[in-house]
């Protein structure tokens, strides 16, 4: 069962964390960058865990596993952070530019809390 949870957790990381972190830290990241690159990393981490020992082996019975490793997280989650980096700085769209520009208020405003005094209409 532990191992089933672990195989859960690096698949929800593999799309997640690479995207949670560059947009925390990156000015860079675009919308087309984040939705690419975790859906990489999605990708990525299913099919291997479909490939690796506990499914292809265990579960569909054959012979021996195609992915060689236990954890997919190893190679999804810098494949995330690569093609997060990759689509983002290859957008020249129009919302990219203004994503970006607008990335050290928002940074400023989530870390310090300026500029959430009052109520916000929806």
């Amino acid at each position: 069962m532990a191992f089933i949870v672990a195989l859960t957790f690096s698949v929800a990381a593999s799309a997640n964390f690479p995207v949670l972190v560059l947009s925390m830290f990156w000015s860079g990241l675009t919308t087309r960058g984040a939705v690419l690159g975790g859906m990489i990393g999605l990708l990525m981490s299913v099919i291997m865990v479909v490939l690796s020992k506990a499914v292809w082996v265990q579960s569909f019975g054959f012979g021996s596993e195609i992915f060689p490793f236990a954890y997919p997280a190893l190679f999804s989650v810098p494949a995330a952070f690569i093609f997060s980096w990759l689509f983002s700085i290859t957008d020249n769209s129009e919302s990219a530019n203004a994503e970006r520009a607008a990335y050290e208020a928002q940074s400023i405003r989530s870390e310090t809390g300026l500029g959430a005094e009052g109520a916000a209409s929806h």
